[in-house]
């Protein structure tokens, strides 16, 4: 009898042991199954995930040949009449969507601008390869490796050139003065809550701080890296250009707000410091920024200039600087120098998606010598 109920025992002992191990390889081999289909989940992301980043590439590709196509149709102007500004573009593939729009970074004010020390006339006259009278210069210039005579001569016609060019800069404002300048209108004009003149000077000077490159405060309303080194979680100011818009969030005396209303019309060139303005793309329902860079000129006056501007743009500076809308304007002879009627930056922003992953890139493109290039790669929305 006792033996009996001993090997039930041990009968019992054993079935436990075997349902332990019979649970424990299901466990196993569920956290198997599992960790299988994370892999294969994870690798299906990630070559979704590379097909949407190629798919951008090849949208870059396709603005570039647009935009190569316009500049070769259209050297010597740039205006929103032309294949590129047509507006954001969608495509429809397999599994997803392409989209993309170009906007010319020459329409809205360069913040690395402020820091520019040159005269608007050479800033016109010289930085822009793609210039009428730069094209005709260095047209002559070839001629003239060629013959001494004539390179007198040309240097001559240059020196004539720089003077038609606008008023004398000497006493006048320099590049970074009138960009901050017009900052400081564009500002005041956004009319943020609990921002005024003080304010807006307060923040142009700033920024100005810590865009140059030494450790004086510019006037009282400035900061360098006694400033920043005293917060709560220290940092030292800059002193070089700007890379993105937000970097405006750690410059004293910015606010969100303020930062929020200013990015539909300002922008940062990748290490340029130029200080171009194309009239020719700025945007004819939204004045704001011409009203800024003509001294604060009221919204009526600044809408009446956009109004005259023919549907393929001025095609002369002196066009648009004749306007009858600017002939109250003061100062309109150095104030019409921030301006060119062409442009050499344009920014290609690209959303792309595929199976249920996305991904956004944004790509800087510059014209030069003729050629356009890639000068600049983002990932993420700005």
């Amino acid at each position: 009898m006792m033996s009996r109920t001993r090997n039930q025992k041990n009968h019992g002992v054993a079935l436990i042991i075997v349902l332990m191990v019979i649970a424990l390889t299901t466990i196993i081999a569920t956290q198997m199954s599992g960790t299988l289909m994370f892999q294969q989940q994870r690798n299906q992301n990630l070559e979704s995930n590379q097909q949407a980043y190629w798919y951008a590439m090849g949208a870059e590709a396709l603005a570039k040949s647009v935009l190569y196509q316009d500049f070769n149709e259209s050297k010597n102007s740039t205006h929103l009449g032309q294949r590129w500004a047509i507006g954001e573009t969608k495509f429809p593939v397999e599994l997803g969507e392409i989209s993309g729009e170009i906007s010319d970074l020459q329409a809205c004010l360069n913040l690395n601008a402020l820091n520019n020390e040159q005269s608007p006339n050479n800033n016109n006259a010289n930085s822009n390869p793609n210039n009428p009278n730069n094209n005709q210069s260095n047209s002559q210039s070839n001629q003239n490796n060629q013959n001494s005579q004539s390179n007198n001569q040309n240097n001559q016609n240059n020196q004539v050139n720089n003077q038609n060019n606008g008023a004398n800069s000497r006493g006048g404002k320099t590049n970074g003065e009138l960009a901050k300048d017009a900052l400081k209108e564009l500002i005041i004009s956004l009319e943020v809550e609990g921002i005024g003149s003080f304010e807006a000077e307060s923040m142009t000077d700033a920024l100005v701080d810590w865009l140059d490159e030494d450790n004086s405060i510019v006037t009282a309303g400035g900061a360098e890296d006694d400033d920043y080194a005293s917060k709560e979680f220290p940092y030292l100011a800059a002193n070089s250009k700007l890379a993105s818009v937000n970097e405006l969030r750690v410059i004293e005396h910015f606010t969100p707000r303020v930062i929020l209303a200013l990015k539909p019309y300002v922008c940062v060139l990748p290490d340029s410091d130029i200080h171009q303005i194309n009239i020719n793309t700025l945007d004819a329902e939204n004045p704001k920024l011409l009203q800024a860079l003509l001294g604060g000129i009221d919204e009526s006056t600044a809408q009446d200039v956009l109004s005259d501007r023919p549907e393929d743009g001025f095609a002369t500076l002196a066009a648009f600087s004749t306007s009858p809308a600017l002939a109250g304007v003061k100062n309109i002879n150095q104030l019409k120098q921030q301006f060119v009627i062409d442009s050499d930056y344009f920014q290609l922003t690209t959303k792309t998606s595929f199976n249920g992953s996305y991904f956004t890139l944004n790509s800087t493109f510059i014209v030069k010598n003729d050629e356009l290039l890639v000068i600049n790669r983002s990932i993420g929305a700005h």
